[in-house]
């Protein structure tokens, strides 16, 4: 009866997610017309903007890690609400809703990602996609106020965004299971960078 719940619970949120996603972008692109010179100029921009803060780059390969090493059972859903609500906290930010606390809650997302793949902790997959969901929000606002409403910029943040997991989610995946203590070390110093972050 759980199981049951878990698994129409997990699709039903995904399903949430992956509407947001395809109904929010057209929304930004009649926001925000473009020329094609400037829309490649965007999309360049965004996809390169995920790796250019090492706080936000930090937390979306540990988000990959940590799925990868086995997060929750459907890991799968772990990064894509990460995407999905990163994508609300970037359309919050361009309607002018700003959230309280931005850069204590990504120190506080780093702290918490950090002990959760130090200690490999697995937890169910609705519980693990709402924890990383609530803090890709406020990542989703600093990129919001930082990159504007801008379609293609948004669009290649999201696909910046997804490779990281990519590659956090295959390094996990091949570190699991000779190798853990690599993903232990990695948690802990994402732990320590929240940390210090957070006493900064």
């Amino acid at each position: 009866m759980t199981s049951s719940l878990s698994t129409s619970s997990t699709r039903l949120f995904v399903r949430a997610g992956a509407a947001l996603c395809l109904g929010a972008l057209p929304l930004l692109a009649s926001a925000h017309g473009t020329d094609a010179a400037h829309a490649h100029t965007g999309f360049a921009e965004g996809l390169a903007h995920p790796y250019t803060g090492l706080d936000h780059l930090a937390a979306m390969l540990a988000v990959g890690l940590w799925s990868g090493s086995g997060a929750s059972r459907r890991a799968w859903a772990v990064p894509l609400s990460f995407v999905g609500l990163m994508l609300a906290g970037v359309l919050l930010a361009a309607g002018g809703l700003a959230l309280p606390a931005i850069e204590p809650m990504i120190a506080a997302s780093l702290l918490a990602l950090g002990l959760l793949l130090a200690a490999r902790q697995q937890l169910p997959a609705p519980v693990a996609a709402a924890l990383v969901g609530g803090f890709a929000l406020f990542h989703g606002a600093a990129h919001g106020m930082e990159l504007g409403a801008s379609a293609a910029a948004v669009t290649g943040m999201l696909l910046g965004t997804a490779s990281l997991h990519l590659m956090g989610w295959l390094a996990g995946r091949s570190l699991q299971q000779r190798h853990g203590w690599v993903t232990r070390a990695a948690g802990l110093g994402v732990a320590v960078f929240g940390s210090a972050l957070l006493l900064a």
